[in-house]
């Protein structure tokens, strides 16, 4: 599935409906999740919502469809909280959407038509709201499967969802990716990966964005504006680092057919360390599995993960020894005592990383390849020092 994000142009009268679908919606999940505590089931749910057009009037003003979506909503989240839970995770209850809280309402298979003119008079019909005009600077592909209405902190958009497959031709490289706090990423060629300098400028001003905001009194209009500049400050600071994220992640499956990277627990790493927000600014884990897996799976690129317990960092990737002194995270170089090897400390632990997917990791997990690394070295260590007791 391929989606395409188009800005809309609604006139003042199209935003109110906009704002009144919206809140509807809003209103509408309320109510189905009140009632799922009675044992209703979705069938019955969705028979449910006839009686409360009779009960809410207002609720016929907007699509039928859209608010069938609502129920299907419900019981998704519904099963991810279960799965969640499954996974050893504590989870709670579901909460009722305050005003406020809703961005989306979704047209499915149904109730919306593109109107093709020029590039700059095309529009979108949707039903019980109206035509609005649309920018498509896109050409769409496949077929239409729903539209996603999305309220932003600038203005309304389109996400259209097609049927379409991505079509990425990959690469015939094989690396290995070390993330670095110091920098986003670098590669087992040498390359680095870092991110783009206006990310640490949005993030100034985001700092600065919540200090003002902590200083208004509460209830007041300066307030107001103050949490409407936040909300600009976060809107486009995301938007950097979504647009940063989609162009590393194709780069790197137009290079390679075999990408390898660790298997960190970022949630435990941010507890041990004072950098912790070196950590969560790179979002490691939502590049890789929001952006890279999928983009990777389309074109045929495989992407092998190695066990987090392997020291890569102290391993040298030339002779294969580990190094007994522990790097510390200001330690920036890697001296090898054993055969000379000077290296830049994170191209060593990429090189040790695709050598080590080489063996035999791959998304399942790790097999046993892991012990014939850790048995090799061993017999090596074992062997020097035998060596070393011969008179």
């Amino acid at each position: 599935m391929k989606s395409y994000k188009f800005k809309l142009f609604p006139t003042e009268e199209q935003r109110e409906k906009l704002e009144l679908s919206l809140d509807i919606c809003r209103r509408t999940y309320n109510h189905l999740l009140s009632e799922l505590s009675n044992g209703f089931r979705k069938g019955e749910l969705s028979n449910y919502l006839l009686d409360l057009k009779v009960c809410y009037p207002e609720m016929k003003q907007v699509y039928s469809k859209v608010l069938q979506v609502e129920n299907d909503r419900l019981f998704a989240n519904l099963s991810g909280l279960g799965n969640s839970k499954k996974n050893g995770n504590k989870v709670g209850r579901l909460r009722f959407k305050g005003k406020g809280w809703k961005k989306t309402f979704i047209y499915n298979q149904s109730g919306f038509k593109i109107l093709k003119g020029n590039r700059k008079d095309n529009q979108l019909h949707l039903s019980k709201i109206g035509t609005i005009k649309m920018i498509l600077h896109r050409k769409l592909e496949g077929n239409i499967k729903q539209i996603i209405i999305k309220k932003e902190i600038d203005n309304w958009y389109a996400i259209i969802q097609t049927d379409a497959i991505i079509k990425i031709e990959c690469g015939d490289k094989e690396i290995g990716i070390d993330m670095s706090p110091s920098k986003f990423g670098v590669r087992s060629d040498g390359v680095g990966m870092e991110m783009p300098k206006e990310i640490d400028v949005s993030l100034k001003k985001l700092k600065k964005a919540h200090r003002n905001l902590s200083r208004k009194k509460k209830g007041s209009h300066n307030r107001m504006r103050a949490r409407r500049l936040l909300q600009k400050r976060y809107w486009r600071t995301n938007n950097q680092k979504v647009n940063f994220y989609h162009q590393t992640s194709y780069n790197l499956v137009k290079e390679c057919k075999v990408i390898g990277i660790e298997d960190l627990s970022i949630n435990g790493m941010m507890m041990g360390y004072y950098n912790a927000k070196n950590f969560q600014k790179s979002g490691w884990s939502t590049f890789i599995t929001k952006y890279l897996a999928y983009k990777a799976e389309n074109a045929g690129c495989q992407i092998w993960q190695c066990d987090r317990f392997e020291p890569t960092t102290q391993r040298c990737s030339c002779c294969g020894e580990i190094n007994q002194t522990k790097l510390e995270l200001k330690d920036r170089i890697f001296n090898c005592p054993f055969c000379g090897l000077v290296l830049n400390r994170d191209v060593n632990a990429s090189k040790n990383i695709i050598k080590y997917c080489r063996l035999g990791t791959n998304l399942c997990g790790v097999d046993s390849s892991t012990q014939e690394i850790e048995q090799e070295s061993v017999m090596k260590q074992e062997k020097r020092r035998l060596s070393s007791e011969k008179p």
